[in-house]
């Protein structure tokens, strides 16, 4: 039988030898990357109650879209949508530019984040630093169509807002549910009753819901969000084409609209919370742990104190996590700045105290 000749097409192959560098560079990575530390709390007023914070900010590029990021480009590359030295653009308030143009350092290649002009200069410096591009834009709401047109001109469109929920292995591969569930196996509640994240694309949420049920724990899902969030309204109604009703000062979280990512049905509540009350319990946990960290996270120990008041009221034990999501050092010249935070009318005492009351007590910090 006549051998079979194989049609060498010169520049695929090249383009699937710089395809499988970078799928080992992203692997050598990870295999370099420790996991991030589970820190536990306890309060006073929350006996029987355990409060793990899963801390997000350890990595490299100092938050949890570190994992999304690298799952973006993984998912570009092994659909045949990014070569070598092609521009990578995505639209990003921030955390997820930055850790995306971690990786395009990593790989050699031009990054563009179009960002919104509002977004803490702190993030716009990271990503500066790391050789990317700010495209800002006056309008947050053009972010998407700024994108779009980068990627018509030949960048590759990583679009967080479109594929988060799919690129991340929800099943496992060290997803931040699998990680969590794991880091939990000898503790006294190895099972939480709940986890509480923000919802900024959507992808978190639908990864932590889908391996739960995966997982067949019974475990709650709650997203904490800014007051008014285009979230907030979409899950009360199911409404994909749900807006916000207001905007927020919390960066990565409160999105304008329901983004394609986030599944309504593997949320089992929704605790909304006010700016103020994020940025001071964000002050909080710098007390509470030593390290600074972003209003996002802030928003997650309010929604935490808040679940635990209820579980106190009902006389139930059992342990609550959530995501420590970045650094706060980024916000330095925002939310950690007073004469900002007087520029924008929040007044941090009140919710402090708020906030201080329920750790003693056990009562909500939230009133209805």
């Amino acid at each position: 039988m006549d051998s079979v000749l194989r049609l060498v097409n010169p520049q695929r192959e090249t383009d699937r030898r710089w395809v499988h560098t970078a799928l080992a560079k992203l692997a050598q990575e990870a295999a370099r990357s420790a996991d991030t530390h589970l820190l536990k709390l306890n309060f006073p007023g929350f006996h029987g109650i355990d409060f793990y914070f899963k801390d997000e900010a350890a990595h490299p590029s100092g938050s949890l879209k570190h994992r999304l990021a690298r799952s973006l480009f993984l998912y570009a590359l092994c659909n045949g949508r990014l070569r070598g030295g092609q521009a990578v653009v995505d639209a990003s308030s921030g955390s997820t530019a930055i850790s995306e143009a971690w990786f395009a350092r990593l790989l050699g290649l031009p990054f563009i984040a179009v960002m919104p002009a509002c977004t803490a200069p702190g993030k716009i410096r990271d990503v500066q630093a790391l050789g990317g591009e700010c495209d800002l834009v006056d309008d947050p709401a053009q972010v998407h169509a700024r994108a779009a047109e980068h990627a018509a001109r030949g960048a590759c469109h990583l679009d967080q807002f479109g594929l988060a929920e799919r690129a991340t292995d929800w099943r496992g591969n060290n997803n931040i549910a699998e990680s969590i569930i794991g880091q939990l196996t000898l503790e006294a509640e190895p099972e939480p009753a709940w986890i509480v994240c923000g919802a900024g694309t959507g992808g978190t949420s639908a990864t932590i819901g889908r391996y739960l049920r995966y997982r067949r724990l019974y475990t709650q899902l709650c997203v904490a969000e800014p007051t008014g969030s285009g979230f907030v309204h979409g899950w009360l109604t199911r409404d994909p084409q749900a807006r916000a009703s207001q905007p927020t000062l919390i960066e990565g979280i409160g999105r304008p609209r329901v983004e394609p990512g986030f599944l309504f049905d593997v949320v089992d509540r929704v605790v909304e919370v006010p700016d103020a009350a994020s940025i001071a319990a964000a002050w909080l946990l710098e007390e509470l742990l030593g390290h600074r960290y972003g209003g996002s996270s802030g928003t997650n120990l309010v929604a935490c104190l808040q679940l635990a008041a209820t579980m106190r009221a009902r006389g139930e034990r059992g342990s609550i996590v959530s995501l420590l999501c970045d650094r706060g050092e980024r916000y330095a010249q925002t939310l950690f700045d007073p004469s900002w935070l007087a520029a924008h009318g929040v007044e941090l005492a009140p919710w402090s105290a708020a906030l201080r009351a329920s750790l003693a007590s056990g009562r909500p910090p939230l009133t209805a």
